[in-house]
């Protein structure tokens, strides 16, 4: 019998890695969105490519055997789907994990036999399939709350993929990064065993990798894309091509790096060649990521466990230097009023209407007693002053 999963988000990065991967394992992929123009494109076309770029040049895979569903006008479709499935999987962003938590609920609610189903939420967030869940546990009825681990098992997982943005004309193909790191909990799925999916480095603990990546990867895209929009750098190549952002870059990372080193126990020299790996990925001038597009939503990415505040608390604490993590918060609050995103124009509202510690409290979510607070606030009041 053929094995599905249901993937929730048929965007660049649901169709460019998840399902390339998924595919390749030998799923039947079922999308499943809202957005009726991406259904369509899915329901009318049978194969799209996902073209992988390096500096070794381009390689295409085409993708096929798949199918797709709008939940907005079709949830008992996606119910009945899910309640047969092997795997749900989703890359929908972190806000969006409670909107579509209710249908997962109902398909796993409907499930009968013997296998739990594995359900993985791919996204930039820590901890997203535990946000996931526990939104499925609130759309869930009391009284089967007990036995849902016999119709579910919930495994957190870290993604790495750079994913830029793509050519109006693209349609679904999806033009992407050739290296990826997709590590998932193993434990979770106890005496069933997990999924055979081989791209997929099952792994004990992932603090480590969803650590590790969001602390460098992340953190070292988004500085570069801050400090680039700041400097009026176009693409992230092209800021990094500046010897002075490059080197803010590397030495936010330095700073990450010593709490990855001291606290998961990686060695330094790993680290460093982690970090270097990182820099020449983002430095990529084959995707052409523009600053815009990798600094939208700053507010999220100013967020208590988020790039930035995330390292640095955890610096504070331990009595570590994060000069320079400070310095990304600082551009990252200068990222205001960004045509497109209404996040940044959130921000700027946010910054124009508290105080520079209320303002804090709010987008950085840190306790006012917290070691690093203080230094936050007086970023904040600097990047304030200087709008008056």
């Amino acid at each position: 019998m053929e094995k599905k999963a249901i993937h929730f988000g048929g965007g660049n990065i649901g169709r460019g890695f998840v399902a390339e991967f998924l595919h390749a394992a030998g799923f039947e992929v079922v999308f499943v969105d809202v957005m009726d123009s991406i259904i369509n494109s899915l329901q009318t076309t049978k194969s799209y490519q996902v073209t992988e770029v390096s500096d070794e040049g381009e390689s295409t895979k085409t993708i096929t055997n798949y199918r797709a569903i709008n939940s907005k006008t079709h949830e008992a479709d996606v119910i009945k789907e899910i309640s047969t499935a092997d795997v749900v999987t989703c890359a929908v962003g972190p806000n969006i994990l409670k909107f579509i938590a209710p249908v997962i609920a109902k398909g796993i609610d409907a499930r009968k036999g013997p296998t739990p189903l594995a359900v993985i939420a791919c996204e930039n967030a820590i901890g997203a399939t535990d946000t996931l869940h526990g939104f499925i546990k609130e759309n869930t009825a009391q009284d089967r709350l007990e036995s849902m681990p016999d119709r579910a098992r919930f495994a957190n997982s870290a993604i790495d993929r750079i994913v830029p943005a793509q050519a109006a004309d693209s349609g679904l193909n999806v033009r992407i990064e050739k290296f990826y790191e997709w590590a998932v909990e193993s434990t979770p799925f106890g005496e069933h065993g997990h999924p055979d999916i081989p791209a997929i480095h099952w792994v004990s603990n992932l603090e480590p990798y969803i650590e590790r990546k969001l602390f460098t990867v992340n953190t070292g895209h988004a500085t570069a894309a801050y400090y680039g929009y700041n400097a009026g750098k176009k693409t992230i190549a092209e800021a990094l091509h500046d010897s002075r952002i490059r080197d803010i870059v590397r030495a936010v990372l330095q700073e990450t790096a010593s709490l990855i080193v001291d606290k998961h126990e990686i060695s330094a020299a790993e680290q460093q060649e982690y970090v270097e790996t990182i820099i020449a990925r983002i430095s990529n001038h084959y995707l052409e990521d523009s600053v815009e597009r990798v600094g939208r939503a700053p507010m999220r990415k100013l967020s208590r466990k988020e790039r930035f505040i995330g390292p640095a608390a955890q610096l504070a604490e331990r009595g570590g230097k994060f000069e320079s993590l400070l310095g990304s918060v600082e551009m990252a609050l200068r990222f205001q009023n960004v045509e497109g995103d209404d996040e940044s124009v959130e921000l700027a509202k946010v910054l124009k209407e508290n105080s520079p510690a209320d303002a804090t409290v709010q987008l950085t979510g840190l306790d006012r007693d917290h070691p690093l607070f203080p230094h936050v606030v007086k970023v904040v009041d600097g990047v304030q002053s200087e709008a008056k």
